[in-house]
């Protein structure tokens, strides 16, 4: 188990850079384009990850309810920015892959007591009379 893991932590950027280095030599220009542009496109999926992220949780727990699919929603674009922040091309592609797998599963949303309680009243609204005596 730990030789495996050893061989997947080294081969990997071994990999990366054998294929940077063939395709460096025929095209170089284009390379590096491709290289500024996927950073740049990563570091702009991390910071829309950390808008959307805030933006999910506060809607969901407007309605009463903790979504732990945003958490993994963004969890993914930002592993993916990451990826495509590092240079290389098989980084890119598994970036691109996990950007693309539809990963939303909604039995993931943890509903709060109140938010069952609003729901089994009818809307949240009581009617009734108070009257506090002293």
């Amino acid at each position: 188990m730990r030789f495996l893991m050893l061989a997947i932590l080294l081969g990997f950027p071994a990999a990366e850079m054998t294929l940077l280095y063939k395709i460096g030599q025929n095209n170089p220009i284009w390379l590096g384009a491709w290289l500024i542009l996927a950073a740049v496109i990563g570091i702009v999926l991390i910071k829309e990850a950390r808008f959307a992220l805030v933006a999910r949780l506060a809607a969901a727990l407007a309605q009463g309810r903790f979504s732990l699919s945003a958490l993994i929603d963004s969890g993914r674009t930002v592993l993916a920015g990451l990826l495509l922040i590092f240079p290389g091309i098989l980084s890119d592609i598994v970036a691109i892959i996990l950007l693309l797998l539809p990963i939303r599963n909604r039995e993931l949303e943890f509903h709060s007591v109140h938010a069952a309680t609003r729901a089994s009243v009818g809307g949240g609204v009581i009617d009734g009379e108070f009257r506090r005596e002293s």
